[in-house]
């Protein structure tokens, strides 16, 4: 069982930047894959960005790539995803994810965080 924690999201106005925190406690972390997603309002919930258990392989969406970077902590059992030139379309809830395998983090992750909130004001 992995227990996962997502923390600073917030409001921020476009072009700025805020970094979101996943913390992950339970079996061993760093064994799983990790990955964000979000969810816009009356949208469905898409992927955002994943890195391997190593953390040197990274993967991310084409709305993005180049402004937002994902990174994990194995000492700190901690996933990151560092966001910026945010825009209003970004506005989302964003959750965190774990899976062993990193072909599968990207679509059906067997763990899910709670989520945290984004919004981008214009």
């Amino acid at each position: 069982q992995v227990q996962l924690v997502e923390s600073g999201g917030g409001l921020v106005q476009a072009g700025g930047s805020l970094r979101l925190s996943c913390a992950a406690s339970g079996r061993t972390f760093s064994s799983y894959a990790m990955a964000w997603f979000r969810q816009a309002p009356g949208k469905e919930r898409e992927f955002v960005a994943a890195i391997n258990w190593s953390g040197r392989r990274t993967y991310y969406a084409d709305s993005v790539k180049g402004r937002f970077t994902i990174s994990r902590d194995s000492a700190k059992n901690t996933v990151y995803l560092q966001m910026n030139s945010l825009k209003p379309e970004d506005t989302a809830v964003y959750y965190c994810a774990a899976d062993l395998g990193y072909g599968v983090v990207v679509t059906t992750p067997e763990y899910w965080g709670q989520g945290t909130q984004v919004t981008v004001s214009s």
